[in-house]
């Protein structure tokens, strides 16, 4: 079965996960989510992740951070989707919660934070927003 948006189906299932309280999530593994779980964990927003599987049956799995029993990650946020992709110039980077979030962009240098794609001087592709 083909998957539309691999990345909306990653934060739904995040999100999901979050709401449900569990500790862990397990997702299909691609480059893709990898380095966006790589951005969560190095962020804190996720305590760290770790490929469980082999071949196709291969998944990324995520642990979830909490603290109080209340999670870290309070919000996830779809940008650019399949039908409606937004791109943005250096200028135009958007932060998110005056910094206390992070934005996720696809850029020529790989993905980034917000914060990174200022400091490389890039725009790109706006994946998702999380805080």
């Amino acid at each position: 079965m083909s998957m539309t948006d691999p990345i909306a189906d990653y934060l739904t299932r995040v999100r999901n996960a979050i709401r449900a309280g569990h500790r862990r999530v397990d997702i299909p593994v691609s480059k893709m989510r990898m380095e966006i779980s790589r951005i969560l964990r190095d962020q804190k927003f996720i305590n760290d992740f770790a490929i469980v599987g082999e071949g196709r049956e291969s998944r990324i799995r995520i642990f979830l951070r909490y603290h109080d029993s209340k999670p870290v990650i309070r919000g996830l946020e779809r940008v650019s989707t399949p039908g409606l992709r937004t791109y943005v110039g250096v200028d135009d980077v958007p932060r998110v919660l005056s910094g206390l979030g992070i934005a996720i962009v696809s850029t020529p240098k790989g993905l980034l934070t917000d914060s990174e794609a200022r400091r490389e001087h890039v725009g790109g592709e706006v994946l998702c927003k999380v805080w």
